[in-house]
């Protein structure tokens, strides 16, 4: 089983990788463990780092990894019952979650063992899985991990309808052709040899179409994910401005468009308070 320590996003790439994904997320390059709100889109209340989801059942694994750290009974204990409930069926209801977002985030704002429950589920759930399908094609750059990363946590990395393994199985459909490219890393895919950065820009094309037109009808609320075809401009401008390779720093858009740079910050002292440029 791929784990954390086999990824190949580490140090100051793995690092931009989290903060760029946070850009999108929450609109700057901090982590927001305090974050909480009801975004009507068809998964209840989103929350925490990764976007955690109480209709979803990632917002329950923190929880459960929470109480493990904690040793039993703590301020999150209280919607245990009701998350199981809306996990098990997939509900977007937040009845019976009342105060849920006033606890997120007084546990988000200064408890160290809820901060570290997020950061090991968002490793467990969303970043080892991406690089397990970054390693399996046989990606070398570092914008391309950090694509599938960021697409994980969007869509899930599963192989429903919109999931990671579903869009990049789309995508590996379209090659029919060796692509030569510039990247210097080349992906055999259907018998073809294709340049990494030609099968990335296949793969943010079929992205694109997928958040426009989401297969899934969980993802369908509130026409929220069209709304949200931003992440891939970004890293269709990071392309343009060939930043395959991440070391200290990388050029993207923020949610409105506008280029900024985001700065390696691999100490947790500064990953709180860290911003873009």
């Amino acid at each position: 089983m791929f784990s954390v320590g086999d990824a190949m996003l580490s140090g100051c790439a793995k690092s931009l990788a989290l903060q760029v994904t946070n850009v999108y997320e929450n609109g700057d390059t901090a982590f927001h463990y305090e974050y909480c709100e009801d975004l009507k889109d068809g998964r209840g209340f989103t929350a925490g780092i990764a976007g955690f989801c109480s209709g979803t059942g990632d917002a329950l694994e923190v929880v459960k990894l929470y109480h493990k750290l904690t040793g039993g009974k703590d301020d999150m204990s209280q919607f245990d019952a009701t998350m199981a409930k809306y996990a098990a069926s997939g509900s977007d209801s937040t009845s019976g979650l009342s105060n849920y977002c006033e606890v997120w985030k007084k546990l988000g704002t200064g408890d160290a063992k809820f901060r570290q429950a997020q950061d090991t589920i968002r490793d467990k759930m969303y970043f080892a899985p991406a690089m397990a399908q970054a390693k399996t094609l046989g990606l070398k750059t570092s914008i391309a991990q950090a694509q599938l990363y960021d697409t994980a946590i969007e869509h899930g990395a599963g192989d429903d309808a919109d999931g990671l393994i579903s869009l990049i199985k789309r995508t590996n459909e379209k090659v029919t052709a060796d692509v030569a490219g510039t990247s210097n890393s080349t992906l055999n895919v259907n018998g073809h040899k294709i340049d990494e950065i030609a099968w990335l820009n296949l793969f943010l094309v079929v992205r694109t179409d997928d958040l426009e037109h989401p297969r899934e009808k969980d993802n369908q609320g509130g026409n929220y994910w069209a709304q949200t075809t931003y992440r891939v401009k970004s890293y269709q401008y990071a392309i343009k401005l060939k930043e395959y390779k991440w070391g200290t720093s990388v050029k993207i858009l923020d949610n409105d468009g506008k280029p900024i740079t985001v700065k390696c910050s691999t100490s947790p002292a500064n990953k709180k308070n860290r911003r873009a440029t």
